[in-house]
């Protein structure tokens, strides 16, 4: 939200052209291990340290508002799969004070331009939460044998995630 307490204007534009969205970079570390935090802590994200998002970082989108801070983020994993490779979003995340105000509709969007530049056939996320966004971006709840055996292996089952696809 802003300081007036609205959001600005929803980012509804391919990657390219969104305000802020860009390839992560090694020195956005911190404020990616920052950013998780509180998801982590609350149980919603898996808690990573400062030195796993640097040897990843070209995993991540971050959306940063002009000479601000990164306000969200978003990770693409890509695994091989049975007819080519497919990919796993996680680490999905956006300031609190940022939610509802179109920053996850857009790095959702990048991402799977992303995946579509990847040639990846498709994506899976687990979450946690309603997973709204994801629905209304075409991801459907799915079963976990069909999603890449060493990220479903890795899930945690008393987190209870709900597995979510969506075919590219």
């Amino acid at each position: 939200m802003t300081a007036a307490g609205t959001c600005p204007a929803p980012l509804s534009v391919p990657l390219p052209t969104v305000p802020g969205v860009r390839p992560a970079r090694r020195e956005d570390a911190a404020e990616l291990a920052a950013l998780s935090g509180p998801f982590a802590r609350s149980g919603a994200l898996r808690e990573r340290p400062v030195s796993l998002y640097a040897a990843h970082a070209d995993e991540f989108l971050v959306m940063r508002a002009a000479g601000g801070p990164v306000e969200g983020a978003v990770g693409l994993r890509v695994h091989p799969g049975g007819v080519g490779p497919v990919g796993v979003v996680y680490n999905f995340c956006v300031a609190g004070h940022r939610q509802g105000c179109g920053v996850g509709a857009g790095l959702l969007r990048a991402v799977l331009d992303r995946a579509r530049d990847r040639s990846l056939g498709a994506l899976f996320t687990a979450t946690t939460g309603s997973g709204r966004l994801f629905l209304r971006h075409g991801f459907a709840p799915t079963a976990a044998h069909l999603a890449p055996p060493a990220w479903a292996r890795s899930l945690d089952p008393r987190r209870g995630a709900r597995i979510l696809a969506r075919p590219l």
